[in-house]
């Protein structure tokens, strides 16, 4: 890299989206242009550090690989760990397979198994997709960023700017303790209502988490079509 890509890079990653509302705009039309004809899809959130092989791993491709022999489409982070997993059983199960992969200090690599790759270098821009498109939450292990996109997604479901759509948790060994918390310390304290526990599902096996997916109906906010499926060049 040059010195001069160098310093647009650092440019880059340093300022917001009100700094350069132009670029922001284009970042979201082009996605809403590249996900137009998305069908039904289930977004996943996850840790970028898990393992193939872990057991955690394996659950987010066994899940992907379910959702999508049951027809939805898979929406991840587009990295590492558990989006990989999860882009990987989409691919295997021949749908959509959306990575929303982000610029960041330190780079990463998009997985290979993504087929409708969207890029950014604004995170809010980002988290737009994570939510518009999808009609449901599947949140496996992971860390801070998993617990952003957790509380968001509780967010705007409490405040009805999107659907009650299904939130699982999967595994409920991982989850319970926070559950726990919700109940015994944010309600308890009437931090919350009860039904910002409740909306919170947890589950142990793709099956289990698959029907909880299915078993809320919801209708699409943005009309439905056949997917369009962008093939990514490997480098």
């Amino acid at each position: 890299m040059s010195s001069n890509d160098s310093e647009e890079r650092h440019v880059l990653l340093t300022e917001t989206g009100h700094q350069r509302p132009e670029k922001a705009h284009r970042e979201i039309t082009a996605a809403l242009n590249a996900l137009e004809n998305l069908g039904p899809a289930v977004a996943v959130f996850g840790s970028a550090r898990t393992k193939p092989g872990h057991p955690y791993y394996e659950l987010a491709r066994e899940t992907s690989k379910a959702l999508g022999d049951a027809g939805y489409g898979i929406i991840t982070g587009g990295g590492p760990g558990i989006m990989e997993a999860s882009n990987l059983g989409a691919s295997q199960a021949g749908v959509p397979s959306v990575g929303l992969h982000m610029h960041l200090p330190s780079e990463q690599e998009m997985n290979e198994h993504i087929n409708l790759p969207l890029v950014f270098d604004y995170f809010f821009c980002r988290k737009i997709f994570y939510v518009d498109p999808a009609q449901a939450f599947v949140v496996l292990p992971g860390g801070a960023g998993t617990l952003d996109e957790l509380f968001e997604v509780m967010t705007l479901i409490k405040t009805a700017k999107i659907p009650s759509y299904p939130v699982v948790l999967a595994p409920t060994a991982y989850w319970q303790g926070l559950v726990d918390w919700l109940r015994d310390a944010a309600l308890a304290e009437q931090n919350i209502d009860r039904a910002d526990i409740t909306m919170l599902k947890l589950a142990d096996t793709a099956e289990e988490i698959v029907a909880h997916v299915q078993a809320v109906k919801r209708p699409r906010r943005r009309p439905q079509g056949g997917a369009s499926i962008v093939k990514r060049k490997k480098s």
